[in-house]
């Protein structure tokens, strides 16, 4: 496996990626995926298309186009990298973990345009290296904008400004969930004099230093900054970036992802001594998160664990993006600890336990099929659509004509 077989005998890679965004202009290109002896295929906003221009792509443009990729990460302030891993290192990072994920900065396009920054999978399948790059968006949404309730919006910004607790966006790759956690730290740091600390991999959307501008020309600097650091360039590990974070002294830490008992182990222990943290799990519906939090830990330490949890879990907001044809709606289940009824069910749950079910269904909590109903009578969502992405079968029709 070597980042420069063939370079002679293959197509320059930027090429391929300038023919994507040639192919599809105008078409909301969301992903780009690219498999060793076929076409590649776009996601656009119609769905999954093929980019037939340049035919089959070989092997060697396969590995040229991540090394390509892997030369354009993003600069910091002195013109380096910043990154761990020069390419002979990469090389044999992917040679042992057969998959590796980095960012990738824009590059320059026919138009004089520049592509968004990207996020990247290089990986290994039947045919050969593949890549999957996910197109990133240098511009934050606002909160209020994605499609989350205003009562919902406000309880999470108030849970984001407590001294401590833990948080957790969850859902399928490609739900959304690391959109509404840079649109709450962006407000966060808008707003509110905190030191935000994320370790990603990759880093996904960039925070600026200052200030909207408020038309005077004058940059203001933003009462909170962010310190982002990326997993394989600026630390070794999730479980390291979590660590060295509550060295840096900070009041808010994010993690893109907890992948394993460790790693949530710190994230709950560092909610417990005094910081808000604030993560990912690929779990659908809050009830399922809890769940899966308890399957990183042996059964004879889960009782202990929900006793922590019911106190120090702030929030679970389950979320999922619904097709639409012409777009993508959000749809939501929000679970927040802030009654009795909540702590209990949290300490009390087991996988047979209907407590926590219950209190989804009470005031300021979201149930994931009640919200779909809503979207579907307000003429948002198909009633195919509808019956698709209910979680529960058996109670949905009934939701429909009682909501």
């Amino acid at each position: 496996m070597n980042l420069k077989t063939n370079q002679a005998l293959t197509r320059d890679p930027g090429e391929i990626m300038a023919a994507a965004f040639r192919s599809f202009a105008g078409n909301a290109i969301s992903d780009i995926q690219v498999r060793s002896g076929t076409p590649a295929y776009c996601h656009t906003k119609k769905g999954l298309e093929i980019l037939d221009e340049l035919g089959p792509i070989s092997s060697a443009e396969v590995m040229k186009l991540i090394g390509f990729l892997y030369s354009r990460q993003e600069e910091d302030d002195s013109g380096e990298t910043g990154n761990l891993q020069g390419t002979e290192a990469f090389e044999e990072r992917f040679r042992r973990d057969k998959v590796v994920d980095f960012s990738s900065e824009g590059f320059p396009l026919p138009d004089g345009t520049f592509s968004g920054r990207m996020r990247v999978q290089a990986h290994l399948s039947t045919r050969g290296p593949g890549i999957t790059c996910r197109i990133l968006s240098d511009r934050i949404a606002d909160l209020g904008q994605l499609g989350i309730a205003p009562d919902t919006v406000h309880s999470l910004r108030g849970f984001m400004v407590r001294r401590q607790g833990f948080g957790l966006v969850t859902g399928q790759t490609g739900s959304g969930k690391s959109t509404t956690l840079a649109a709450i730290l962006d407000w966060l740091r808008r707003n509110h004099p905190r030191h935000i600390v994320t370790v990603e991999d990759p880093i996904e959307y960039r925070y600026s230093r200052y200030l909207p501008d408020d038309g005077s020309g004058r940059e203001i600097a933003s009462p909170g900054f962010v310190t982002q650091q990326e997993v394989g360039k600026h630390v070794a590990t999730y479980h390291q970036g979590l660590k060295d974070a509550l060295r840096k002294a900070p009041h808010v830490i994010l993690l893109g992802e907890i992948r394993d008992r460790q790693t949530m182990e710190i994230a709950i222990e560092a909610a417990q001594t005094g910081h808000v943290v604030i993560s990912t799990l690929h779990t659908n519906g809050a009830v399922k998160t809890l769940s899966r939090i308890l399957e990183f830990f042996p059964q004879d330490q889960h009782r202990s664990l929900l006793g922590r949890l019911s106190e120090i879990l702030m929030f679970v907001l389950s979320q999922g993006l619904i097709p639409t044809g012409e777009s993508r709606v959000l749809n939501y289940e929000f679970l927040q600890n802030t009654s009795s009824a909540v702590r209990s069910g949290i300490a009390g749950y087991s996988g047979s336990s209907k407590a926590l079910e219950d209190v989804l269904k009470h005031s300021g909590n979201i149930e994931w099929d009640r919200n779909l109903s809503h979207l579907l009578q307000a003429g948002r969502i198909s009633h195919q659509s509808y019956l698709m992405n209910r979680m529960n079968e058996d109670e949905s029709e009934h939701m429909l004509f009682t909501s």
